[in-house]
């Protein structure tokens, strides 16, 4: 059961993701802002593609446990492709307010991004092992969640300031997919339920992209 039910989410989560973000890329025109946001959404549908679809086959096939390697390796590339989403995001955050300078927080964004993927890179992380360690899964997340902590403030600031309706909730779909994913990452192998947390997580970016898609709808009729 676990097998159709995670199969069934995870295929139409990638299938739409993926085709809102290319709808997004065909239809914005020359706004620079929901092309970037296009772009986003296919490197997420993509980058956790290499994760899930291995899953998918695991589960519906000869089990986890036979699929390491292929899991490990999908998890080390969804790192990198969901570090490299939040930089789209900044810059997508950079052009909805038109934020001009603000070098420091750019350097910010980089040197935090640049951490993660290299704590990421590490052989420690032992990513084809079934055994992977904890602490270097707080290692390389504690710069992420760091990056993360700055696009929430800074969508959420920017957001109330200009009164934007219709990214009013961009932070929180934020705040939400870490909310539900550090608690996997702290304790998902002792307590294998946990792991279904990132059910809601999934959901939560799917808001994201949402919101951007949503956006530009409504920018387009009005």
């Amino acid at each position: 059961m676990q097998a159709i039910v995670e199969t069934v989410f995870d295929t139409v989560y990638l299938i739409s993701v993926i085709l809102i973000g290319i709808t997004m890329i065909v239809k914005c025109g020359k706004n620079k802002q929901y092309r970037l946001f296009g772009i986003m959404a296919v490197v997420l549908g993509a980058g956790d593609s290499f994760h899930l679809v291995p899953r998918a086959v695991a589960l519906c096939t000869t089990g986890l446990e036979n699929f390491t390697a292929a899991l490990g390796a999908g998890k080390f590339i969804t790192s990198i492709t969901m570090t490299i989403f939040y930089v789209i995001l900044y810059y997508v955050w950079r052009t909805r307010y038109q934020i001009n300078g603000q070098n420091g927080i750019t350097a910010a964004v980089y040197l935090l991004s640049a951490s993660r993927i290299a704590v990421s890179l590490f052989p420690q992380n032992q990513w084809l092992s079934a055994s992977s360690p904890l602490s270097w899964g707080i290692y390389r997340n504690i710069p992420f969640a760091l990056l993360g902590l700055l696009i929430i403030v800074l969508f959420y600031k920017s957001a109330k300031e200009q009164k934007d309706r219709d990214f009013k909730y961009m932070w929180l779909t934020i705040v939400l997919s870490f909310g539900f994913y550090i608690p996997v990452v702290l304790w998902a192998d002792q307590i294998p339920l946990i792991g279904m947390l990132m059910i809601p997580k999934t959901c939560a970016y799917v808001w994201t992209v949402l919101i951007g898609y949503f956006a530009m709808l409504h920018e387009k009729n009005n």
